[in-house]
C-alpha cells in the first residue's frame, strides 16, 4: 500500500507490456503492447525518476523482449528481477513459443535474479520437477546456465510453498505452508 511504500522511501512506476482478459476459469485473450509504445513507457520512467531496481513480468513476444532489452541497456538499468511469466495458473500460454529462446538470450543475462515457478523452470530446462531435490537441481542448473541468482518458486505444490534460491553463496531454502 501507499503508506508502506512511503515509509520505505520507495516510489512505484510501471510500464505495461500486455493486457489480459482473464477470470478464475482461465485466460481468454492477450493483447501485447506495441514495442514502440513500451519503449516510450520505459523512456517516461527512466527520464523522470531513475529506478533503483526493475522487475520484469509478462512479456508476450520477441518484439517486446527486444525493445525492453534495448532500453534497459540504453539506461544502464540495474538490479533487474526477471519473472519469466510463460504459463498462467490455468495452463494458458502467455509467451509465444519462439520468444522463449529470445527471453533467455536477451534478458536473462541482464538479470540479477530470475524467479521462475516450477512449470516455467520445467519449460526452460525441458525436464519434470516433482521433488525438492528436483527443485534444487533445477535451480542450480539455471544458475549455472545463466549466471544470475535463481529463486525457484514452489507455490504450485499442494501442501507446501517452499522456494529455493541458488546464488553465488550456494543453495538456500525458504519454507512455508501453502496458504
Amino acid at each position: 500500500d501507499l503508506k508502506a511504500m512511503m515509509s520505505n522511501n520507495v516510489y512505484g512506476m510501471s510500464a505495461i507490456t500486455a493486457l489480459t482478459a482473464q477470470n478464475t476459469q482461465g485466460v481468454q485473450g492477450i493483447h501485447a503492447v506495441d514495442p514502440d509504445f513500451i519503449a516510450q513507457e520505459i523512456d517516461s520512467v527512466f527520464t523522470d525518476i531513475v529506478p533503483d531496481a526493475v522487475k520484469i513480468g509478462m512479456l508476450a513476444n520477441r518484439e517486446l523482449i527486444t525493445a525492453i532489452r534495448e532500453k534497459l541497456l540504453a539506461y544502464n538499468a540495474r538490479n533487474i528481477v526477471l519473472d519469466p511469466v510463460m504459463v498462467s495458473t490455468s495452463g494458458a500460454k502467455l509467451l509465444e513459443d519462439d520468444a522463449i529462446e529470445t527471453l533467455q538470450e536477451d534478458l536473462f543475462p541482464l538479470a540479477a535474479v530470475i524467479t521462475p515457478n516450477i512449470p516455467e523452470a520445467e519449460l526452460l530446462l525441458g525436464t519434470k520437477i516433482g521433488t525438492e531435490a528436483d527443485m534444487e537441481t533445477a535451480a542450480k542448473r539455471l544458475y549455472e546456465k545463466h549466471g544470475a541468482a535463481v529463486l525457484l518458486k514452489g507455490g504450485h505444490n499442494v501442501a507446501v510453498a517452499n522456494d529455493v534460491l541458488c546464488d553465488a553463496d550456494g543453495v538456500h531454502w525458504y519454507r512455508s505452508e501453502h496458504i
